[in-house]
């Protein structure tokens, strides 16, 4: 009976692991051996509200990997293992762990999880380079006010151009009439 309270734990806590896989943009598996805890809760604070960082045993994690429909993630579980969990832009995460990454090289990004496939260490660095949500969205906003602005111009010019015109036959025809009646 003395086993039944810690299945019980270990099945709650596949649970929780399996949501936050199936409920997360994205998922970044760090080894975090030789980190202080101060640099640990530096970590979680430099990633933001959305995403949440926590050490896992790797035997659950792996098993709430495969329950939440992941594969390709058994390689990385191996050594002290944490999870990132991010329920915002993935981009600004994975940037946040690369930065921290490069301040405190025992921060080791193993891979992870975006669009639900298993992704390698170098392809969340890759994500890293990205520009952000917002950045994207500013510059397209900015690239479509453009093209806007191109295009009014371009429905304006043959209205004005023939606004001269009449204008330039009204002007003559004064011209002529006026020079007639001299």
């Amino acid at each position: 009976m003395a086993d039944k309270p810690v299945r019980d734990d270990k099945a709650t806590a596949v649970a929780e692991l399996t949501d936050k896989f199936r409920g997360s943009t994205a998922t970044v598996l760090t080894e975090y051996r030789g980190l202080t805890v101060a640099q640990l809760k530096t970590l979680r604070r430099s990633l933001g509200r959305e995403t949440t960082y926590a050490v896992a045993k790797n035997t659950l994690a792996k098993r709430a990997a495969t329950d939440a429909g992941i594969s390709g993630l058994d390689d990385l579980f191996s050594g002290p293992t944490a999870l990132a969990f991010v329920g915002g832009d993935p981009v600004e995460a994975a940037k946040g762990l690369r930065e921290f990454a490069k301040a405190h090289p025992l921060l080791i990004i193993k891979g992870g999880v975006f669009e639900g496939k298993a992704i390698s260490a170098d392809e969340v660095r890759r994500l890293a380079d990205l520009e952000s949500r917002e950045v994207l969205l500013a510059k397209l906003a900015g690239a479509m006010k453009a093209n806007l602005s191109k295009a009014a111009a371009l429905f304006q010019a043959p209205l004005s151009k023939a606004a001269r015109t009449v204008q330039a036959l009204a002007d003559k025809r004064a011209e002529e009439s006026g020079g007639a009646a001299e």
